[in-house]
Formats: structure tokens, sequence, C-alpha cells
């Protein structure tokens, strides 16, 4: 049985009014549109809470370095602990003052202190928180020893340098928030305190 042309082109060929029907149609278009904005908005929001974290974090090392900080400046750590015979807080006690002073967010065991001293401003030479190979450096003395051997005695030059590993950055690693050089490993914050110790003697 033959199909006549006119039967073809009926069923084939959309009308006018079908036509206009099927370009007026909006249905969905707030799901395509959405679809197109959705990643450029998560990764948006993502920035902004790395962001938030990476500065909330860097502050939380600056009051803590300034904060114990104040206790070599006004020389406080030469009568640190009263039940102690040498009278003197030790450089594993700063540590634990700085970490206490820069709050929950902050994990000790990732935190390194390095404390300098000297007569004159240019006795004092800022030390790199990585070495050459990206390793961190080295934190000031053990943790029995008297703090007043590194940060100098009445009116000394000082500096403290805080390294901290921050193990988060590596959830936003597209963001590149203060990674190492060669981008692998937890990214190192730093933070530091420099002054001239009160003449307390």
């Amino acid at each position: 049985m033959r199909l006549s042309c006119k039967f073809l082109r009926r069923v084939l060929l959309p009308t006018r009014a079908t036509s206009v029907r099927l370009t007026a149609n909006e249905d969905g278009a707030a799901a395509i549109e959405f679809a197109m904005i959705a990643l450029p908005f998560l990764l948006f929001i993502l920035g902004v809470i790395g962001y938030g974290l990476y500065f909330f974090t860097n502050s939380s090392l600056e009051y803590g370095v300034e904060t114990a900080a104040r206790k070599i400046r006004t020389g406080e750590i030469n009568s640190a602990g009263a039940a102690r015979e040498d009278n003197q807080m030790t450089v594993g006690e700063f540590r634990k003052l700085v970490c206490d002073s820069a709050g929950p967010a902050i994990d000790c065991s990732k935190l390194n202190v390095i404390v300098q001293h000297g007569d004159d401003w240019s006795e004092i030479s800022p030390q790199a928180c990585t070495d050459s190979k990206g390793a961190m450096s080295g934190a000031t003395g053990q943790t029995g020893d008297i703090l007043a051997n590194y940060a100098g005695a009445a009116s000394s030059v000082v500096l403290v340098t805080l390294c901290y590993e921050w193990d988060l950055a590596a959830n936003f690693s597209l963001v590149k928030l203060g990674s190492r050089p060669d981008g692998s490993g937890p990214a190192i914050l730093q933070a530091a305190a420099a002054f001239k110790s009160e003449p307390y003697n």
C-alpha cells in the first residue's frame, strides 16, 4: 500500500505551528543553565573556603608568636618556673607557650620554633623554613635547653620564627596555598616577630 506524499509531508515535516511551539518551549532551561555554572561556582566556593582557612591559620601563628615573644622581650623567661632550681624557661616550654597562644587550629607536632639573638640588627639573619631539598629546617635547641641561651640577655635584638607544616593545603591543591616550591608535601606557613628586648636587668 502506497502512502501519499501529502501524508508523508504531514508526518515527517513539522508544521509552522509545531515549530513555533517547540521553539517557545522553555522546559528544562533552568537545569541546563545550572549545569553550565555549577562547576565554576563550586570551585569558587572551595577557593573562598581555602583562602579563609589559610588566613585564619596564618593569623593564629602570628598571634602565637607575638604573645610568646612578649615573654622574651620583657625578661619573663628568666623567672618562668619558680618551682625549678634554674628558674628559667626551657625551649620546650616556650614552644608549648607558642602553641597554646596560637590556639587549637595549630598542630604542635608540625611546628618548628627558631630563636636567634644578637647585639645589633645586622647580626640577625632570617632563616628559611625549608632547606634546598624542601625539608623543614631544624628547630632551636633541645626541649630541655634554657631558652635564654638562644634569646640573649636584656637589650638584645631577637628574631623568633615559626615554621608550620600545614597539611590541609593538600586538599586545596588547585589554589596553591603556600605550597613548597616543588609542589610536594604540605604547605609551609611562616610567622615571625623581631624586636629588641627591654633593659629589664
